[in-house]
């Protein structure tokens, strides 16, 4: 069967020759007339199958004639991923090139004033992702009572990244009476109750089993296990890197695919030190950045890509050599959509997996899903390790990293030896002076304090000044370390820094004293005693408490002694 086969509208066949395809694929083969005669369409197929044709190019037959009314789309189609979406839009481009459609896409990281100007207009085509096309909803810019015709694309990918409720919601918005053509590449049990609902006695399409991998991809698994936890991840990058440079010229670009996008950024940055010409891809970038990426990936700029499950669904890079998983997916299903991005249209490709033990579980889940064991490949790092083993008699080759370390210890060690051959013979003279002298001292002196011992081996030394004391060495430490002499030498110099530093606080004192002799006669001295009583108020008794008071002639009268005792007890009681 050829395209030309198909009732098809004459400009959408001269579009199809000029892309260069003549024979339809399975899927398209089966779903193209079905959704020509206006019937609900179910597909299930592989990823690289082709899927993305079977829809656009009959609706661009339904749509040619009629006009769109603004704000009022005539048809909508939802993807999951904003790279998905653009695909799509590019593949209208294609098709409809020789039709007078108009188009608008709907996705995150474009500004809203730019796409409400497209919608009032109003459009033929309305591709979009399922939030943004809420957004425009919700903000009283878009009416979807005008749609004719609904295709979900890749709904499978939609419920794993939560999609399912606004699915629903935007179903609730469309009209009754409206043609869906749903597809996907797995049917997990939610995806079959959304399409019981939702679809009205719908034509299943399914040209391959369910999760079944294509059969131009060679499949492969390196099993690793890290001889200590802590290498995992350096091993891991370590593979992956042999992986790239092992392939030599088969491997023209490669697409690697990581579980976290923090994994990506690291992925990434080990690859770009080690003059790898890499990429990186996950949903945390810039719009812009994510589609200047995809543009150097394929025009051949960028050689390694490296990414999140973003790129695993439906991007149209037909001549991808390899695809490698760094990490095993956590879901079965994302393992067929991941090597499928290689071995598309006929083309041979190769897929790669690294498992680790903690992925053992995961590998297992996807034989069992894809119905056979993925065929085991030697792990880098212990192919060029056997050669070593058969040497060494049975002991296993030290990776790079624990040569270099091996290395710099050798090193440091050499360097150690050399320094102490030259230091040695200065360290046992400095330190048999202080040996010699100290014993000479130690009868006439008392006991000293503790000081701060350096070893259990060291004892205290006797003298006057108890802050004078100073450690002995003692006559076992045959072999003092480097730096020995400089510190018996800080020792012997502590006394004479002591002697010094009281000097200069009783000169201090001195001069203090001079200064202010009167004032600091009857205060404290340094040790706390008072030099003397003091008597009085001295020579600071004002004047006027000094002059004679004449009561007579103050009070008019005379005064007694007796008064002035009664008076005197008369206020003691007041008080």
């Amino acid at each position: 069967m050829k395209f030309s086969d198909l009732d098809l509208d004459p400009k959408v066949l001269q579009a199809v020759e000029e892309a260069g395809y003549e024979t339809p694929t399975p899927i398209q083969a089966q779903a193209i007339p079905h959704a020509l005669m206006g019937r609900d369409v179910l597909g299930i197929a592989q990823t690289g199958t082709g899927k993305t044709a079977a829809f656009t190019i009959p609706m661009i037959t339904i749509l040619a004639q009629g006009r769109a009314k603004a704000r009022m789309p005539r048809s909508l189609i939802l993807c999951p991923t904003r790279e998905l979406a653009a695909q799509v839009a590019e593949n209208f481009e294609t098709y409809g090139k020789h039709h007078k459609l108009t188009m608008a896409l709907l996705i995150g990281g474009v500004s809203f004033k730019d796409q409400d100007k497209l919608i009032d207009r109003g459009v033929d085509v309305l591709i979009a992702t399922p939030g943004r096309l809420l957004d425009h909803f919700e903000r009283g810019k878009l009416m979807l009572t005008g749609v004719q015709v609904m295709v979900v694309d890749e709904a499978d990918r939609m419920l794993d990244m939560g999609f399912i409720p606004d699915l629903e919601r935007i179903f609730g918005l469309l009209p009754f009476t409206r043609q869906t053509l749903f597809f996907s590449a797995t049917m997990p049990p939610e995806i079959t109750r959304l399409t019981e609902t939702f679809l009205h006695n719908p034509q299943r399409v399914e040209v391959a089993r369910q999760a079944s991998t294509a059969e131009t991809i060679t499949q492969a698994v390196v099993r690793h296990k890290p001889s200590r936890k802590d290498r995992s991840d350096g091993d891991k990058r370590e593979i992956l890197r042999r992986l790239l440079r092992n392939e030599g010229e088969s491997l023209t670009n490669a697409i690697v695919f990581c579980n976290r996008k923090r994994d990506v950024d690291v992925v990434y940055k080990s690859l770009k030190k080690h003059d790898f010409n890499v990429g990186a891809l996950h949903g945390d970038l810039d719009q812009s950045v994510r589609t200047r990426t995809l543009d150097g990936f394929r025009s051949g700029e960028i050689t390694v890509l490296v990414a999140s499950d973003v790129a695993a669904r439906g991007l149209d890079i037909p001549s991808v050599s390899h695809v490698i998983n760094f990490d095993m997916p956590i879901h079965s299903e994302d393992y067929v959509h991941r090597i499928g991005r290689t071995g598309r249209a006929g083309r041979k490709g190769k897929a790669i997996s690294i498992c680790f033990p903690h992925e053992e579980k995961h590998l297992a889940k996807i034989e069992e899903m894809i119905g056979k064991e993925v065929p085991k490949m030697d792990s880098p790092l212990t192919a060029e390790a056997e050669p070593e083993v058969e040497e060494t008699a049975g002991a296993p080759e030290p990776s790079e990293r624990e040569a270099a370390r091996a290395s710099r210890r050798r090193a440091r060690t050499a360097r150690g030896r050399k320094k102490d051959e030259a230091e040695t013979p200065e360290v046992e003279t400095a330190a048999s002076e202080p040996e010699a002298a100290a014993p000479a001292e130690a009868p006439e002196a008392e006991e000293a304090p503790k000081e701060r011992r350096r070893s259990s081996r060291r004892r205290k030394a006797a003298s006057d000044d108890p802050r004078d004391a100073a450690p002995v060495e003692d006559p076992r430490d045959a072999a003092p370390a480097p730096r020995a002499a400089e510190r018996n030498a800080e020792r012997e110099e502590r006394p004479a820094r002591r002697e010094r530093e009281r000097d200069r606080d009783e000169r201090a004192a001195d001069r203090s004293a001079e200064r202010t002799p009167d004032r600091n006669a009857d205060r404290n001295d340094r040790g706390g005693r008072r030099r003397g009583p003091v008597v009085g108020m001295g020579d600071h008794v004002p004047a006027f408490m000094l002059r004679e008071v004449n009561l007579e002639r103050i009070l008019g009268r005379s005064v007694s002694t007796e008064d002035d005792e009664a008076e005197s007890d008369r206020r003691s009681e007041a008080a």
